[in-house]
């Protein structure tokens, strides 16, 4: 075994990324504080071709250094929207046909590996602010909760390791619907 080169990785150019069909998932950060976690959002929505990224509140958002660091130029590869409150923001995201999550411990929430999601299933997740996480009034707007199961004691992850973990989980379900789909 070898590690690829760059080359071999066949990476699409901007142009190609912004042309690519994107997956029907769109990433919302509401009130979260650090810009290096909205860069690494950004990076994991590139990779996994999401189709945006939604900025709420206080959130920072392009240009801005610290997300260009941690972003390392995907905050030109996605599409990305700032919206001053999660009203207008899950308002939006409606009028485009998504069903919206937040990923949050609550009564009621659905674990993670529960969610099944059909090919093509529009769905937007929503993660909240590092320490006191998604707001209760925007909680009370979406379609329901995804939780994480954690084991530890914490019962916390990082908003970004949070994004990953979560994000991949549903790429993974898209991507065998639409291998399921066309017989792939």
């Amino acid at each position: 075994m070898r590690k690829l080169t760059t080359e071999e990785l066949d990476r699409l150019s901007v142009e190609e990324f912004k042309a690519a069909e994107k997956l029907p998932l769109i990433a919302v950060m509401e009130n979260v504080r650090s810009a290096y976690n909205v860069g690494s959002l950004f990076r994991t929505a590139d990779a996994f071709l999401l189709e945006a990224v939604y900025l709420v509140g206080y959130t920072a958002f392009p240009p801005h250094k610290e997300i260009r660091k941690t972003a390392l130029g995907a905050e030109d590869t996605v599409s990305w929207k700032h919206f001053g409150t999660m009203a207008e923001a899950i308002a939006d995201l409606r009028s485009l046909g998504y069903k919206v999550y937040a990923v949050e411990q609550a009564a009621g929430s659905r674990m993670l590996q529960d969610m099944t999601l059909g090919a093509g299933e529009k769905l937007a997740v929503i993660f909240g602010n590092e320490v006191s996480g998604v707001e209760q009034s925007t909680i009370a707007g979406c379609d329901g909760c995804i939780e994480i199961p954690q084991l530890g004691m914490k019962h916390s992850l990082n908003v970004a390791t949070a994004a990953g973990v979560v994000l991949w989980e549903l790429v993974r379900q898209q991507l065998r619907e639409y291998r399921k789909a066309n017989n792939k």
